[in-house]
């Protein structure tokens, strides 16, 4: 039996919102139907494709330190508002190590300026921003493409 490649998205504070907020910034799509474009895709890549939406930081840490050892290949991270503010994500993600692509719907440095320090940019393979909901499958691309290296 084939070992399967194991993928994570992750998804930090008020994304649950998606298809409700800021339409004009975010789009429409609510991020079921964004994940379920996310699950086809993966599947046709032969990936399987888990997912965690949480406003909480420290389930998103946990998350991260359960998949380094739950064979988890890599990851899709959207942290949101966390990005300008976690350094415990961070360092999560180098302590266990694994590639992460840094998703945004919008384009942060188009943005205010608080918005325009990333705490993950410099630690991932790559930073997907600005295409709206399609930054997702972009992601989940560009981390397959790593992987296959």
């Amino acid at each position: 039996m084939a070992v399967v490649a194991r993928l994570l998205i992750l998804n930090g504070p008020n994304l649950n919102l998606l298809g409700q907020r800021e339409q004009a910034i975010y789009g429409s799509k609510t991020l079921d139907e964004i994940m379920l474009e996310c699950q086809q895709f993966a599947g046709t890549c032969e990936f399987e494709l888990g997912h965690l939406q949480t406003n909480a930081e420290h389930e998103l840490v946990e998350r991260i330190h359960t998949a380094a050892s739950d064979g988890t290949h890599g990851v899709v991270f959207n942290p949101a508002a966390f990005t300008h503010t976690s350094i415990a994500l961070r360092d999560a993600l180098l302590a266990v190590g694994l590639p992460f692509v840094e998703v945004h719907l919008s384009q942060p440095l188009g943005r205010e300026a608080f918005r325009q320090h990333s705490y993950f940019s410099d630690i991932a393979i790559g930073t997907i921003a600005g295409f709206g909901p399609d930054g997702y499958v972009l992601g989940l691309q560009a981390l397959i493409n790593y992987l296959d290296g």
